[in-house]
């Protein structure tokens, strides 16, 4: 997918467009997180949609929960939804930022192997 040691730079348009798609590829996986916590919350914790789609996002963002959960299976829920969108957070900064680490490392021909 990247370019090699020897290869020259990526131009400017062609860099736009791996960014782009770097940015499609996380908005999907952070698409598929939000709506699994939202049905989560909805299914298991008994919340309103609205609900369930702010505690959802909040949790995904790392800004903490809304509503407290009254029972142990949203308790439960909630908890492993928490550390689920932790790795997805990650994930995602991994996958935006990765594009822009090799571009760089490529200009100054960091190897793999130093």
């Amino acid at each position: 997918m990247y370019e090699k040691i020897g290869d020259k730079l990526l131009p400017w348009p062609k860099f736009a467009k791996r960014m782009g798609f770097s940015f499609l590829v996380t908005l999907g996986i952070v698409t598929v997180a939000l709506l699994a916590g939202v049905v989560g919350y909805h299914a298991v914790a008994k919340l309103s949609w609205i609900d369930s789609i702010l505690n959802a996002s909040m949790i995904l963002t790392g800004m903490g929960p809304v509503d407290p959960m009254k029972d142990t299976a949203s308790k439960l829920f909630a908890s492993a939804y928490a550390l689920f969108s932790g790795v997805i957070f990650l994930s995602a900064v991994g996958i935006v930022l990765s594009p822009i680490l090799h571009r760089v490392m490529h200009a100054f021909h960091i190897d793999e192997d130093t």
